[in-house]
């Protein structure tokens, strides 16, 4: 048996695949700590999770406000002193790290011990974490196709996210039950990651008469720090049948929410993206402008590309309604934005990283290098 520890808070698209990997290595006999950030979103997310081990730690996000920057390196101090007695006090096998602000502190402590440090970016841009930290690395996972030149090639691994089991095909009607919507009605979700999203949120409420004139059910999670409360609501339809929608500041319940979609409107997170592809669910990706290095602009031309569903810009909103209708009623292009999602998913990004973290641990350390001889 092992003992890992999983640097994984800070966001759900960081902490969701950072739990898929705890229940793949706890599968596998292997033990687990996984490391959080004091944000309001891990604390949600992990209630689901009390059979895991989690450890807040110290740190905050990086930003260029120099408020926000002398506060980030301070906390980050902090937060690598923290990782440093833990890692003299767990004396881990492995460290993996899913970038973000949690990962800089336990990847250069575990660097100073000398266990193996291994790093996940599931983004088309990499994170600044990870181009700094990947150098320092003993394994590097990118999405198919990215390469950093800071990592050499035989530390680099291509792997997409892993996905929590949970998080898997329903049937639909019984997905919609469990959610209080009607199965008969066509239903959108709107879906701005574990944050939420204002733009979206704004957008959905402005047009939602309309659609629940065409008889569109919507569900909207608002993300938890937008401050709105849960609502129900019943509207009528064209034919005079009430159509519900729902508003929520958090859904635990995420394979049931994209089960019971024909269509999501969603930022272009990673994780949100590698759920969309487990569940096979279409969606309009509007990517965040202010995402770091511009990656969900990326995530979502991939997306497109591949033939999951297509990219809006949040500048043009205005034309979004028209592609929601368009797309929605269209069944032959649902049916097939699925096929290609299905395809999309036939990778096990979990499995293939199980067997490499378990390779790196058993590893012998690597020999130093032989002193060159001198020519004097």
């Amino acid at each position: 048996m092992s003992r890992f520890l999983i640097s994984c808070g800070g966001t759900g698209g960081h902490l969701s695949p950072g739990i898929s990997l705890a229940e793949g290595l706890v599968d596998r006999g292997h033990s687990v700590a996984l490391l959080i950030s004091h944000k309001r979103v891990d604390a949600r997310l992990v209630e689901k999770y009390p059979h895991f081990e989690f450890i807040r730690v110290p740190g905050t996000g990086f930003s260029w406000s120099p408020v926000r920057l002398v506060r980030c390196l301070v906390s980050q101090g902090r937060g690598f002193l923290f990782c440093l007695r833990l890692v003299r006090d767990r004396q881990p096998d492995g460290i993996v790290g899913f970038g973000g602000f949690t990962s800089a502190g336990i990847a250069l402590a575990g660097g100073l011990r000398h266990v193996p440090v291994a790093l996940h970016e599931s983004n088309r841009v990499p994170g600044l974490a990870i181009r700094i930290l990947g150098r320092l690395a003993t394994r590097v996972y990118l999405p198919a196709g990215i390469r950093l030149a800071s990592v050499h090639s035989a530390a680099t691994r291509h792997a997409g996210m892993p996905v929590r089991r949970e998080i898997r095909r329903l049937p639909q009607a019984a997905a919609r039950a469990t959610l209080g919507l009607d199965p008969n009605q066509k239903v959108l979700v709107v879906f701005g990651g574990s944050q939420g999203a204002g733009p979206l949120n704004d957008w959905v409420r402005a047009h939602l008469a309309r659609f629940a004139t065409e008889g569109i059910q919507v569900y909207c999670v608002t993300g938890l720090d937008k401050g709105a409360a849960a609502e129900s609501r019943e509207l009528p339809s064209r034919t005079g049948a009430p159509v519900r929608a729902r508003f929520t500041p958090f859904c635990d319940q995420v394979a049931e929410l994209l089960s019971a979609a024909d269509l999501v409107v969603a930022r272009a997170g990673a994780g949100t993206i590698a759920e969309l592809i487990r569940c096979a669910t279409p969606a309009i990706l509007v990517p965040y402008p202010q995402a770091a290095d511009d990656h969900q602009r990326a995530n979502a031309a991939f997306f497109e590309c591949q033939g999951g569903g297509l990219a809006v810009e949040q500048d043009g909103l205005a034309t979004l309604h028209a592609e929601v209708l368009d797309t929605i009623f269209n069944d032959w292009l649902l049916r097939k934005f699925r096929a290609n999602l299905e395809r999309m998913d036939r990778e096990n990004s979990l499995d293939l990283m199980l067997r490499d973290l378990e390779d790196i641990v058993r590893a012998p350390p690597a020999a130093p290098a032989a002193p060159v001889p001198s020519t004097a």
